[in-house]
Formats: structure tokens, C-alpha cells, sequence
């Protein structure tokens, strides 16, 4: 029996909940943003980026979200309706909320940031009201993007959908995508992200990520990555990926296995984008029910080639493609298994 099975009546592969916004990548690189003259516009947002990356590797997604009610909001729309990402549960925004917006820093080759602007913005309006319990029914995996726990009535409106996922066989999968934008305090992030991860069937996040559900003191130890992983695993979870950037990344699984997998040693372009081609090659591997390493290889992989290019939406791979690129890069890759405790 796999670890984790998927209703395979349900017609929808995957449906997202959550931001999707634009992104501005600087055409002049190796400065600062005050000296660019120049950007290229994309997809952006962690949710919106998965949506593109999954829809790239062959599987069927929709997508629940809030546009602007603009120019912006159509370049979004149809972006995802001309790659067959449905949108029959896009709203968009009633009283002026504009798209959110990422302009990038590329610095240097070792050296990137991003500028993101998050107030009034049309993601943040998706409410209860907007979600469908029958189309999240119709869903094998239901995404859940933390970012969108920040403010209400989003928050409430992700609650919801993950709730009708548990009401009908959905499986849950918890995006922590922690952005420190219009959060109020660390006990309100650790609120939210406790109540989606208690009930998710997967958890991924980076470790810094993980550390804003603990409630750490300053002065406070904190807890090897197993513990927090059997945490969520006696709540119900069945996978916990914990990543660790350049260290690579463990998944921590409910029959009681640690995989890890190197990260490829390639040289970047930027330092963002890579964890939602992570996420969106390690969902494809769970949908064709690989082993944990292999889906951890891919996942891996996809995140190097994403960060190796300008864009993020634009940049996400085939599984030919990646399988290639993993070919070339054989001898880079390690996977193990590790004892439970065992730390990196």
C-alpha cells in the first residue's frame, strides 16, 4: 500500500488555493534595484507558480483565487487559461484592490532579494463566500499557501476549503511559503500555520519556516528536525519535508523513514523561485505514486534548473526535461536514508 493514496475518481488533479501575483525581474543584473532601467513581467506567487509548474509536468489544476480587476488581473486569467488551468473559481477584486507586486534584486551572483508590495491587494480578498465545497470535492490534492493565512477574509476562506479537502477524501497538502508582510505578530503566524498543519496530510516548508509553528524563545533551543516532524505525523500527516537550502532537504514519512537528497551544485541566477518548482515536481512524484527519494530527486532537481533561469512561471520543466537534467548531473545527487534521529 502506498503511503499516501489519491481518489482516483475525482476528476481534478490538483487545485490551489491561495496568491497569485506579478513578478518583475530586473533585465540588468549584477546591480541594484535603484540602477535598473528594465524588467521582464511574469506570473508570480508561490500558489501561482505551483499551479504553472504542476500544469507543466502533465497533471490537471485549478486554481481558487482574486485578481485585480484590471489590465493585470486579464494578463493572469489568461496566462492560465491559454496552459488549461481552470479558472472558473478566479473572482476578481470589487473595490479597487490591485495585483500584488514583486519587483526583484539581482545583486550578484551570490546575492539576490526580492521587494514585495502587499497592501490592498486582491489576493487577500478571496473569501468563504468564494469557495466551491464541490469543486474542492472534485480534487485529488487541495494546496494550501500560508501566505494567504496572513489576513482575513482570505485566511478564512483557505479554513474553509481545507476543511471541505478533509470532508471529501481531498488530500491536504500544507505550503508553509512564509512572506513577512502584513502579519501582525509571531503568536498570530503560529495560530494559523498550527491549525493547517494539524490537519494536512503533507507539510512543506523550509526549517526557518517550521520554527515560526513552535512559538521558539529567543534564547530557546530549537528542536532537531525529527521532533517536529513526529509532531505533525501523530496529528495525522503522512509526509513532512523539511528543507534546508544549499544542505538540501529531509521528508520525514508516517511509516517512520528520513530520506535526504543533496542539493546540485549549479550556478544560480536568483535565490527565489526554487521552492515552488520543488513543490510542484515533489506533488507530480506523489500523484505517480514514485518512492519518497525519487519524488525528493525531482523536486530537487526542478528547484536547481528554476533558480538557474530569470523567471520562475516561465522556467518551470517537463519530467523529460528534468529527468535529463538529472542524467547530466548524476554523479552531483546523493539520496540516503537516515537513521530518525540522525541530524545534517
Amino acid at each position: 500500500m502506498a503511503l499516501i493514496e489519491f481518489d482516483k475518481t475525482k476528476p481534478r488533479d490538483v487545485t490551489l488555493i491561495g496568491r497569485v501575483t506579478l513578478d518583475f525581474n530586473p533585465n540588468e543584473i549584477n546591480r541594484t534595484l535603484d540602477q535598473v532601467k528594465t524588467f521582464s513581467m511574469y506570473l508570480g506567487g508561490s500558489p501561482g507558480n505551483m499551479a504553472v509548474g504542476i500544469n507543466k509536468l502533465g497533471k490537471s489544476v485549478g486554481f481558487i483565487g482574486c485578481v485585480s480587476n484590471d489590465q493585470f488581473g486579464d494578463f493572469v486569467i489568461n496566462y492560465f487559461n491559454d496552459r488549461g488551468i481552470d479558472t472558473s473559481q478566479m473572482t476578481r477584486s470589487k473595490k479597487g484592490e490591485s495585483m500584488g507586486l514583486t519587483f526583484t534584486e539581482i545583486k550578484s551572483e551570490t546575492e539576490s532579494s526580492i521587494l514585495m508590495y502587499r497592501h490592498h491587494v486582491a489576493d487577500f480578498k478571496l473569501g468563504p463566500q468564494d469557495v466551491s465545497e464541490q469543486y474542492v470535492a472534485d480534487s485529488k490534492i487541495l494546496i494550501v499557501s500560508g501566505t494567504a493565512l496572513a489576513t482575513s477574509p482570505s485566511r478564512e476562506a483557505c479554513l474553509l476549503a481545507a476543511q471541505y479537502a478533509k470532508n471529501h477524501g481531498v488530500r491536504l497538502i500544507f505550503d508553509i511559503d512564509y512572506r513577512p508582510y502584513t502579519w501582525q505578530s509571531k503568536e498570530e503566524i503560529s495560530i494559523y500555520y498550527t491549525l493547517l498543519a494539524r490537519i494536512a496530510d503533507v507539510i512543506i516548508g523550509s526549517r526557518d519556516e517550521f520554527n515560526l509553528t513552535e512559538l521558539l524563545d529567543e534564547d530557546a533551543t530549537e528542536p532537531p528536525d525529527h521532533i517536529l516532524a513526529e509532531k505533525y505525523i501523530k496529528m495525522g500527516a503522512k509526509i513532512v519535508v523539511i528543507k534546508h537550502g544549499k544542505r538540501g532537504s529531509i521528508a520525514y514519512t508516517a511509516d517512520m523513514h528520513a530520506y535526504k537528497v543533496d542539493s546540485y551544485h549549479i550556478k544560480l541566477l536568483k535565490s527565489f523561485g526554487g521552492g515552488d518548482a520543488y513543490g510542484s515536481a515533489f506533488v507530480y512524484g506523489l500523484l505517480e505514486d514514485w518512492p519518497i527519494p525519487k519524488a525528493l530527486q525531482y523536486a530537487t532537481a526542478h528547484a536547481a534548473m528554476v533558480v538557474a533561469s530569470h523567471s520562475s512561471s516561465e522556467a518551470m520543466q517537463t519530467a523529460d526535461q528534468i529527468s535529463a537534467f538529472i542524467k547530466e548531473h548524476k554523479d552531483e545527487n546523493v539520496i540516503s536514508e537516515l537513521a530518525w534521529d540522525e541530524r545534517i
